[in-house]
């Protein structure tokens, strides 16, 4: 295992059958699993469906994991970087379905490059830090919920499944985890026409909590644009619903 990657391996059996019948995989499915590592969730996948793609980056457990696999089934091993892969490429044409353990250094951006890849994703079931988790799944009020459950909540829905305590994994690391499913939502669903907008238009809004959307937004629009897109100029960020973030951004697209 190399350091730098951030990773921890999990061994535990019930966690991992629980993922896989969360996952409940059919052999007809396009599975692919994000970061195999020692092949804790990949063997089982295997046994189970015959075929598997996996990305992995660490040169060090490729040659093993292909040894390894033989015995199971036909891994198809990526020797990439995930923030490389071509989901839409890779899926061609056939809704890919992701399932991993994610390194949590690296977390947020491997769920921002899936969700650019979503119109080919048919669901993603990961194990995340347990407190990305609640961000990604919070409801408007709170202090979880900022730009991330923002983000992701307008392109998909988000479903907490069960917790992992640090004891599952070698080396445990220092926080609890959990497993979350995604699924992206449908293409009629209200979507931001522009998503640079949007995006813009999110990150002022919660790069300064405290500030008022008047303030925050300053920049971007004035007060009769607010209320016109059916937003409180006085309210707070956490206090926005997804849909009114979407509404706001395409009332400011040109």
């Amino acid at each position: 295992m190399r350091k730098r990657f951030g990773q921890h391996f999990l061994h535990d059996r019930q966690v991992i059958n629980r993922i896989i019948g969360a996952l409940a995989p059919l052999a007809s499915d396009t599975i692919v699993e994000i970061g195999p590592g020692a092949g804790a969730l990949t063997y089982p996948l295997l046994d189970r469906l015959g075929h598997l793609v996996a990305i992995e980056l660490d040169r060090d457990l490729v040659p093993v994991l292909r040894q390894r696999s033989a015995a199971h089934g036909e891994l198809r091993l990526i020797e990439a970087d995930v923030l490389t892969v071509d989901f839409t490429a890779l899926a061609a044409g056939s809704p890919l379905r992701l399932v991993g353990n994610l390194p949590y250094n690296i977390s947020t951006p491997i769920l921002f490059h899936a969700l650019e890849h979503a119109a080919a994703i048919r669901d993603m079931h990961f194990m995340l830090q347990k407190e990305v988790v609640e961000r990604m799944a919070a409801a408007p009020g709170g202090k979880e919920y900022g730009r991330l459950t923002v983000m992701l909540q307008a392109r998909c829905s988000v479903e907490p499944l069960f917790e992992v305590p640090p004891g599952a994994f070698h080396p445990p690391p220092k926080v609890d985890s959990a497993v979350v499913r995604l699924l992206p939502l449908p293409a009629n669903r209200p979507a931001p026409r522009d998503p640079a907008v949007f995006e813009q238009v999110v990150r002022h809004a919660f790069a300064q909590r405290r500030k008022t959307l008047r303030n925050a937004l300053s920049d971007l629009a004035d007060s009769a644009q607010l209320v016109a897109a059916g937003v409180d100029p006085q309210a707070r960020a956490e206090t926005i619903p997804v849909g009114a973030y979407i509404a706001l951004a395409n009332s400011l697209t040109p």
